[in-house]
């Protein structure tokens, strides 16, 4: 398998699953400043002109909570997915709120384009970031974690996605130490080898 992203992207959540899974894959770097996502090249990988692209045997995936659930039906003695209805339903209410709410509040910082044209639109959405991305820390301070990782002391899909998140916390003006759960989070994934893996590899 071949994984496109862009470091420190969400696309890290991906890598750090690949390695739960014990899958092996290429990392393949785009450089987002250089707009190579947007390059002839990788518009034929992904049209959409985002990471991550995992590109397998039976042909390419596209976007996080899917390629997820791909590395968790090829790779079922991982426990990546809970075997409960409700534990995996829960896993999933807490993938989507940080792809519907989370990660949102987080591009206004810095994606202001994909949603206004002016520069005072922009500036106004990445003084706004502060406020929603503050917003979302508390939320997953007092009701998503519900131990060291999303689903108690069960480690899951959700938490790769989790941890990518809350990576971005502190450059979105977040004080991260005011979360004391949230700071055990990231401690408890910075000591799976899967995340140690793609720190070293300087992916986030």
């Amino acid at each position: 398998m071949k994984l496109y992203y862009a470091k420190g992207t969400i696309a890290i959540a991906t890598a750090i699953a690949l390695h739960e899974a014990g899958l092996d894959f290429e990392p393949v770097r785009l450089d987002f400043r250089a707009g190579e996502q947007t390059g002839p090249e990788y518009q034929t990988i992904n049209p959409k002109g985002r990471v991550p692209a995992l590109v397998t045997e039976q042909g390419i995936l596209t976007e996080t909570a899917a390629i997820l659930d791909y590395i968790a039906d090829i790779a079922p003695a991982t426990g990546l997915r809970p075997s409960g209805p409700y534990e995996a339903a829960k896993m999933r209410e807490a993938m989507c709120y940080l792809a519907s709410t989370m990660h949102v509040n987080h591009a206004h910082r810095m994606r202001g384009h994909r949603w206004a044209d002016q520069q005072s639109s922009f500036d106004d959405m990445k003084a706004k970031a502060v406020q929603t991305m503050t917003d979302s820390a508390a939320h997953v301070e007092h009701h998503l974690l519900k131990g060291p990782y999303v689903l108690g002391e069960t480690f899951s899909l959700a938490d790769p996605y989790l941890y990518v998140a809350c990576s971005w916390l502190e450059g979105d003006g977040v004080t991260v130490a005011d979360y004391p759960k949230i700071t055990g989070f990231i401690e408890a994934m910075r000591g799976r080898a899967s995340v140690a893996k793609v720190i070293a590899d300087n992916m986030i």
